[in-house]
């Protein structure tokens, strides 16, 4: 088995490359490629990897390359995790929506929408030369807006579904809270993207019982806390949303609090400097703790389940995923692509039956949804107008005059990344 992972120099790799490592009987990978163009950083965390893989026995090959056609030929499956323009747009999609009064984030608002118009044009050139080596290949999509490029692709007919470590992190803490295995903890996740609730919790399987009425009256502070949410707040709507909701529900708050420090790019960018020195370590041969601070934890151990299930080797399982709707919420198009629990085999991913969703819920699901679909042709067939509606459809934004003033930001910090500027 090979795979291929694009924006293999990321810092996050070497967490994908302990997954990979520990469970190496669940996905038995014999070749491993990293891709990326940058060539430094490349080096460095493939020398990780490889002594990762040494210490914990793992027989497979890992290979370095910045030729992206060799890298993902013959792969079985190609997993993305790229970042078009670095850490240096992350800042700026951080920084300028902040000037209007709006939520400066990289994967929603208006941050995000110039994340996608970025992003997605990358991503299809390199789904089209995968397809172009090898048609079969499944193409895992870890980039962020992880909902619009993956919809993005499959539009554009190619075999791939996207994947979130949102759901795996609560699954994993709520497991913690209740002493049970992450495994017996299945998950009434709802929603698209980084706009989702858990709407139950339960144990032994998708009939299971729900406990979470229990986990929030015995963990209610410590859930709250972890979303930075007033327990107030979490107990009255009786779920576990996403820490993403925050930005919804807290908006203008979280804006005043994000003018008084440093942005979140700033500071991954500090940590990866002192990564990247860590990786250069001959001696360094596991992750480091301070990988933790990073992001993506549990990425590796979603990815494992994800590729394993998709290429036959775990078999059929249960995992969220983004995904098409298929017809799973009835108020949005089957070709809508959400983050559900889905049955996941050789074929693809199905989406499980969900309940009936409040209109609390459904109806800021319809709302993003319609700004995914104008953000989704904004990025296909760039120009300004196409920018300006789904900045004004985004409901973090919504008014004529902040659409205005993001549309005109927007396209100048990012002028040398569309084509068509």
């Amino acid at each position: 088995m090979k795979l291929a992972v694009v924006g293999g120099g990321s810092t996050y790799t070497p967490e994908l490359i302990d997954g990979f490592a520990r469970l190496r009987d669940t996905l038995p990978i014999e070749e491993l490629v990293l891709v990326d163009p940058a060539a430094d950083r490349l080096e460095l965390v493939g020398g990780l990897a490889r002594r990762i893989f040494a210490k914990q026995g793992h027989p497979g090959r890992i290979v370095t390359t910045s030729d992206l056609d060799a890298g993902v030929a013959d792969a079985d499956a190609v997993l993305l995790q790229l970042r078009v323009g670095g850490q240096a747009a992350r800042n700026q999609d951080e920084t300028w929506p902040l000037e209007c009064g709006c939520i400066g984030q990289e994967t929603t608002g208006a941050g995000g929408l110039a994340k996608a118009m970025r992003t997605v044009p990358v991503v299809l050139d390199i789904a089209e030369r995968v397809r172009r080596t090898n048609p079969d290949a499944w193409i895992i999509d870890f980039t962020n807006p992880v909902g619009i490029v993956t919809r993005a692709l499959l539009q554009a007919g190619h075999k791939a579904v996207g994947l979130c470590n949102v759901a795996i992190g609560f699954q994993r803490k709520f497991a913690r809270l209740l002493d049970v295995t992450p495994g017996e903890v299945h998950l009434d996740h709802v929603g698209l993207n980084h706009l989702t609730w858990e709407l139950g919790v339960r144990l032994g399987g998708p009939d299971g019982e729900n406990v979470l009425p229990r986990l929030l009256a015995e963990h209610g502070d410590t859930i709250a806390d972890d979303l930075r949410m007033p327990r107030a707040i979490v107990d009255r709507l009786g779920v576990v949303p996403s820490y993403y909701l925050r930005y919804f529900y807290a908006h203008d708050a979280v804006v005043r609090e994000l003018g008084t420090k440093p942005s979140r790019a700033a500071e991954v960018a500090a940590m990866e400097k002192e990564l990247l020195a860590m990786y250069g370590d001959p001696a360094l041969d596991e992750k480091p703790a301070l990988l933790a601070k990073r992001g993506g934890a549990f990425y590796s151990e979603a990815a494992v389940d994800l590729a394993s299930s998709l290429l036959g080797s775990g078999g059929s399982a249960v995992q969220v995923v983004n995904t098409y709707n298929k017809g799973t919420l009835p108020f949005l198009p089957d070709d809508a692509v959400i983050e559900v629990q889905a049955r996941v085999d050789g074929t693809g991913a199905t989406p499980l039956a969900v309940p009936e969703l409040d209109p609390l819920y459904a109806g800021l699901i319809a709302n993003v949804t319609a700004y995914e679909d104008l953000a989704l042709e904004a990025a296909l067939r760039g120009g300004r107008d196409r920018v300006f509606k789904a900045l004004l459809a985004h409901p973090l934004i919504g008014q004529f005059e902040y659409a205005e003033a993001l549309t005109d930001k927007l396209i100048a910090h990012n002028r040398e990344h569309l084509a068509w500027a």
